[in-house]
């Protein structure tokens, strides 16, 4: 049996997640993710980052179709993924699948384990810089209802691991 553990470089906000502690102001009593009206645990099967990018999908990048059969023949994929790029941040699960933790993030570099993988800290500053990358977390944020315990975005090292 192997193990697969990924080294993960995101900028963005730490959300936290159900297990080791949601890092937003929105929970409840026993450290719980309050209700939003994007997400629901049960309903969802619990699969925080769908929930959440479709949500970003449509409040921010305005795209409001629903999938068909066929709807990939039509430019349906095409248009999401544009509706994507106007949202311009994702959310990242790391950790693991079975205690997730999630990060909203505006840019991400991964590195999977025996890989290197080299960083120009220069260009990622002049990118955040020009594409104005704490203005998108910070409309994705208000989008999804959220308010981060993190004073500012800032560049996080994260671990994924299943094994």
């Amino acid at each position: 049996m192997g193990q697969n553990t990924d080294g993960i470089l995101a900028y963005g906000y730490n959300l936290g997640g159900p297990d080791e502690g949601w890092e937003v102001q929105e929970t409840g009593r026993y450290g719980e993710l309050l209700p939003v009206d994007w997400y629901d645990e049960a309903g969802d099967g619990g699969d925080f980052v769908t929930a959440a990018e479709l949500h970003l999908r449509t409040t921010v990048g305005g795209f409001t179709e629903q999938w068909t059969k066929g709807a990939g023949a039509g430019g349906y994929y095409e248009r999401a993924e544009a509706a994507q790029a106007r949202v311009g941040v994702k959310v990242v699960r790391h950790c693991s699948n079975v205690a997730p933790q999630f990060v909203l993030a505006t840019h991400v570099t991964a590195a999977a384990r025996g890989r290197v993988v080299p960083l120009d800290f220069d260009d990622l500053t002049r990118s955040r810089l020009a594409g104005d990358w704490d203005d998108q977390l910070a409309r994705a944020l208000a989008a999804l209802g959220l308010t981060a315990l993190q004073d500012a975005p800032a560049w996080l090292l994260l671990s994924y691991g299943e094994f």
